[in-house]
């Protein structure tokens, strides 16, 4: 089965300079292995990642190992939800590319929580 947006559509391609997604393709595909659940396409800022830093994950860091470059402000990221819950609560969330993120984001998030933080809306 095809993977679907939090908009019931064809999921898009978040991000592939650098390639994000749990499986590192570019999109923000989810399955039994990811128990983070990587799944809400985010355009991070320099804010949110100090503050994910700060929160104990520091996205900003290469991990060549992991063959993760870092991020920098303005990179799309398939970012954790529960990551993304937590900066909504703490008023610190990225923006969101709601045609590049997963349905099960509605499993931990609202899809008006969503809403407020999209940047593909017009």
């Amino acid at each position: 089965m095809d993977a679907t947006n939090v908009l019931g559509e064809p999921l898009e391609v978040c991000g592939e300079d650098p390639a994000t997604g749990f499986y590192r393709d570019g999109c923000c595909n989810t399955g039994p292995g990811d128990t983070g659940a990587h799944v809400i396409c985010s355009r991070v800022t320099a804010d949110f990642l100090q503050y994910s830093r700060l929160h104990g994950n520091d996205l900003t860091t290469p991990r060549p190992e992991f063959g993760f470059p870092g991020l920098r402000p303005g990179d799309r990221w398939c970012l954790c939800a529960r990551r993304w819950k937590e900066a909504l609560e703490a008023g610190m969330p990225p923006r969101v590319v709601l045609r590049a993120t997963h349905s099960a984001a509605l499993e931990y998030v609202s899809l008006d929580d969503l809403k407020k933080h999209a940047i593909d809306l017009s």
